[in-house]
């Protein structure tokens, strides 16, 4: 189920559960997960990309193992908030993932965060080789904390 804002996302969650946020390059996709409580997004792993059907294979299996409840993928709009060829990809990926899961599978706007990865990655002195190394899954974490932000948000107001 693709759910085109964060409030009908949080609607189709189950009740108690991580979630996982996606930054999805042409290469590789950065995963990062929540905790149980969608409070706190922690960078994971970068999966290389091959085909669609490995990508997703790879992809839902660690849905299994780790019993997500749903996807936050990054949508990375360009900086005047138009969808160019990027999201259009992002939004083909989100719909032939949905066709092999029922899970919710959301979008958050992706703009800067690779940029604040790499400036957290700088800032904490990684060496060059393991910054590109985990940039991607940095990302996915920038990408997770920011909706797991609004979702805190929407919680707490009635």
């Amino acid at each position: 189920m693709i759910c085109e804002t964060i409030e009908d996302f949080l609607a189709a969650l189950p009740p108690v559960g991580a979630v996982a946020g996606l930054d999805l390059g042409e290469k590789t996709i950065g995963v990062a997960v929540s905790d149980r409580m969608l409070s706190v997004a922690s960078p994971l792993q970068t999966i290389r990309r091959t085909k669609f059907t490995k990508d997703a294979e790879a992809l839902l299996a660690l849905v299994a193992a780790r019993e997500l409840g749903g996807l936050v993928l990054g949508l990375p709009r360009n900086m005047d908030g138009t969808e160019g060829p990027r999201c259009q990809s992002t939004r083909a990926f989100a719909r032939n993932l949905s066709r092999l899961t029922d899970m919710p599978i959301g979008f958050w706007d992706e703009r800067l965060s690779t940029v604040a990865a790499e400036r957290a990655l700088l800032e904490a002195d990684t060496s060059r080789k393991r910054r590109s190394e985990v940039i991607d899954h940095v990302a996915a974490g920038y990408i997770l904390q920011g909706a797991l932000d609004r979702i805190g948000h929407l919680r707490r107001t009635p």
